[in-house]
Parts: C-alpha cells; structure tokens; sequence
C-alpha cells in the first residue's frame, strides 16, 4: 500500500531496502512496538487496554464514568489513596473452537490500570461506585469545608 506513495519514476528504480517511505514506516512501527507492545497488532492479547473515562464536577461531587464493555464486576478494583482514584481490572480471554480450524479475534483481552488524581477536599469516607451495562460510575463527594462558593468580585475601573 506505501508504494502507492512513491512517486511514479522512482517506482522501478528503488528497491524495497532503498525507499525511503518503506524505510520510515518500518522505523515507526518498531518504535510503536517497543513503547505499545501488541499495540498495532489487533486481536494480541498484550494489547493496552486503556478505558475512556468521563470526569464531571458539580457543586457537592466529582463523577467519574469508565467504560468497561465485556468486563465482569467481580474483576474491577476500585481505590481511593492520597487524592489518586484507581480503577483496576481485567477482561478475561473468551476462548471458541472453530470447526475449520480458523478464528480471528481482534478485540482485546488483559489487564487494565487507570489512575486519576484529583484536587484534595473528597470525603474518601462517601465514595460510592456502580456498575452497570458495561459502564462503572464513580461518585467522589466533596467535604462540606472545601466546596466552592461562588463571589462576584466588582471589577473597578484603573485610574
């Protein structure tokens, strides 16, 4: 598909060592697989499973929402220590037999770790989680003494 790319005079007249294209795209996908390992191999079980997160603050409550299709709530861990909300877990390998021999997968399957650290005034004492269809929804409350007033401050004219 890159050679494609190449211009149409200098097709025939590199090879595939030579190309400059082919050369960057072998040099970006090793060092995309030594940081991400089974990041661009769809299906390998060592690819990151990263969950979205949706993080909402209102008056009284931080509100965290995480995505975890195809996880059990029996393999999530939810901690709260020094101002850093973690959700740990994993999503467990579905293994099927086919009859000719062949199977694809390419969703992935491991364990998973985001961390969120957040501004300091939550009663660690009320933080409540649920899951539902596939969506963990975290409610972090605010201790009554760090709540936010809200002032108007009068803006004066500088002289």
């Amino acid at each position: 598909m890159l050679r494609l790319l190449t211009p149409f005079g200098r097709r025939s007249e590199l090879s595939a060592a030579e190309n400059p294209i082919l050369s960057l795209q072998r040099q970006m996908t090793r060092l995309l697989d030594d940081v991400f390992p089974g990041y661009l191999a769809p299906g390998n079980s060592t690819a990151i499973l990263m969950p979205s997160m949706d993080v909402k603050e209102t008056d009284k409550t931080f509100e965290i929402e995480a995505e975890l299709p195809g996880v059990e709530e029996k393999d999530i861990q939810v901690t709260f220590e020094d101002g850093v909300l973690t959700v740990k877990g994993e999503k467990k390998a579905e293994m099927e037999e086919s009859d000719a021999g062949y199977y694809m997968s390419e969703r992935s399957y491991g364990s998973f770790l985001r961390s969120l650290e957040l501004p300091p005034g939550i009663d660690a004492e009320k933080i409540a989680a649920k899951f539902d269809k596939g969506v963990l929804k975290v409610t972090l409350p605010k201790l009554a003494e760090s709540r936010a007033t809200a002032k108007k401050i009068e803006v004066k004219p500088g002289n």
